[in-house]
């Protein structure tokens, strides 16, 4: 259980085939961990690239903190991360939040990050993030996890939703969480997404309500590209090895392309 110390902070990392030439970070979504990505998704990339991954604050084994949650402070503890690791310049994969604190990277950090891939990235006016953390409760968690197990054949045991509970509880009770994801509402119309040269691959289930978030970032992100993956919001979890696949051939062909 790697925990190194970024900034201050206590941060749960894994990495994979660290004598990789390039590096791939890859951000999970908020009230998750980089276990989305570390049996499915991740040993893929890592044939062809170093891979690493980090739990955000007050998520899976990551130190748990009471405010930070807006997209400045996450790209800000990213940058960190990967200073920390004394690495010049990464491809970013992010989903869901991750996907928009992978958006707030690129357009704040453009000398750092090679390529980005955003997945399932969200439109933060959306409310319904923000009312499940009012109306939260351990019934609701049981009701969710089963249907997450019907659109993703994956169970969660009892013990992982113990623990899921736990985090749950601190993060919508005792952080400023959702005042910071409010302040974040207008991110996508208020940035200048013509800014980002990293070419950029665009992830979405096709039958996701985040659709038509990814397609208006397509219209928005010069040199990006939409693909649309069988599934909704879940997509890594129902579809991990198309994804993983898709990420490495992108990557892979741009990496060719520049150095051909």
């Amino acid at each position: 259980m790697p925990i190194i110390t970024v900034n201050n902070r206590q941060v749960h990392i894994q990495e994979l085939n660290k004598g990789a030439e390039q590096t791939v970070v890859l951000i999970h979504g908020m009230f998750s961990n980089l276990s989305i990505y570390y049996f499915n998704i991740a040993p893929v990339l890592a044939k062809h690239f170093h891979v690493v991954m980090y739990d955000l604050k007050s998520h899976g084994m990551s130190e748990r903190f009471l405010d930070g949650y807006d997209l400045g402070n996450m790209s800000s503890d990213l940058i960190g991360l990967i200073d920390h690791l004394e690495l010049e310049k990464v491809h970013l994969v992010g989903y869901s939040f991750g996907g928009l604190i992978a958006l707030k990277t690129a357009l704040e950090y453009p000398d750092r990050v090679n390529q980005l891939v955003v997945m399932e990235a969200p439109d933060p006016q959306d409310e319904k993030a923000r009312n499940i953390i009012d109306e939260y409760s351990k019934e609701f968690l049981e009701h969710y996890v089963a249907n997450f197990t019907d659109t993703t054949k994956v169970q969660m045991g009892k013990r992982q939703m113990e623990k899921n509970h736990r985090m749950y509880e601190f993060l919508f009770n005792q952080t400023s969480i959702k005042a910071d994801m409010i302040r974040e509402k207008h991110f996508l119309e208020e940035a200048d997404f013509n800014q980002i040269k990293a070419s950029t691959l665009l992830l979405y289930g096709a039958d996701s309500n985040c659709r038509p978030t990814g397609e208006w970032l397509q219209s928005q992100i010069g040199s990006s590209e939409l693909e649309l993956i069988s599934g909704d919001h879940n997509i890594p979890i129902q579809e991990p090895q198309l994804i993983a696949e898709t990420i490495a051939h992108f990557l892979s062909n741009i990496l060719t392309k520049n150095h051909g």
